[in-house]
């Protein structure tokens, strides 16, 4: 997949407002306080909090046909040898998705300190929903999160963003973590991210390949709610968006600040996902 259709499904996919929903993690001193999780009882990864994909539509479902048929499945097609088998691998491949840095996410934009989550670091959605940290599962080779931040200038406040980068053993093991990623909406809408941080009334949306403006990756989902972080008035944006692509899943997600809105945030979220759902593709691709 070329840069520039990529670059133009971004530019559609902030028009439709595939991004202006998301679910952010964390960022700076401490380590990031979300990624998805995978379990073994998820539901179907183009399931929705909040509508989706039509019930029997998946990525290679067959469209009508004629003039107004549109491609039913994403143009990638992976090459076996570049697939990641071992942590080692899965590393080299996380560190060449993320190795935009924060430019991807657009100008003023700086890494924070620590930039990357430490090894090992696994954040879950525990029975209170409060995140804390767990173990990744075993169907994982890597993950990692870089944490960025647009530093307060002009009167409005710092918005803090981060990308995660998750390298499964299989595709089947990547999607389910796209299933699960939904279930934690549904499960609470009301989140602890850490003490003094909090989000409300989240709402999710999860679309396959063709489905709800999806034309950069096999699945999507989408996330979005009112941050809300002591000493700082008001409620401000909360967007996560994850995507998948073969084994690997992206994240990019935004806590808003004070003088910054949603449609700024939304498309620096949608530039950052696109960027990495490139390198992802042209390190994994088969040679055309």
């Amino acid at each position: 997949m070329s840069y520039a259709r990529l670059s133009r499904s971004c530019c559609a996919v902030v028009a439709g407002g595939l991004l202006l929903a998301g679910c952010s993690d964390g960022g700076g001193e401490d380590p990031p306080d979300r990624t998805a999780t995978a379990t073994a009882t998820a539901p179907s990864a183009s399931a929705s909090a909040s509508g989706g994909a039509t019930p029997g539509e998946s990525p290679a479902s067959p469209t009508s046909s004629g003039s107004g048929a549109k491609p039913t499945a994403l143009d990638f097609v992976p090459d076996p040898a570049r697939a990641p088998k071992t942590p080692a691998d899965a590393a080299r491949l996380a560190t060449t998705i993320l190795s935009g840095g924060p430019g991807s996410w657009g100008p003023g934009y700086v890494a924070r300190t620590p930039y990357l989550s430490p090894q090992g670091y696994w954040p879950v959605l525990a029975e209170g929903c409060a995140w804390e940290t767990g173990t990744p599962p075993p169907t994982v080779l890597h993950s990692v999160t870089a944490s960025m931040e647009l530093p307060a200038a002009g009167g409005k406040g710092t918005v803090r963003v981060t990308s995660t980068v998750t390298v499964h053993r299989t595709e089947d093991a990547a999607d389910w973590e796209m299933a699960e990623t939904l279930e934690e909406v549904l499960r609470c809408p009301d989140q602890v991210l850490r003490a003094g941080e909090r989000v409300t009334g989240l709402m999710s949306l999860g679309n396959a390949y063709g489905v709800g403006g999806n034309t950069t990756a096999a699945d999507t989902v989408n996330e979005r709610g009112k941050y809300l972080k002591d000493g700082v008035p008001g409620e401000h944006y909360y967007g996560w968006s994850q995507s998948r692509l073969g084994q690997v899943t992206v994240a990019v997600s935004a806590k808003g600040a004070p003088g910054h809105d949603e449609q700024e945030l939304a498309t620096a979220m949608a530039h950052a996902s696109v960027a990495m759902l490139i390198r992802a593709e042209n390190a994994l691709e088969a040679p055309q």
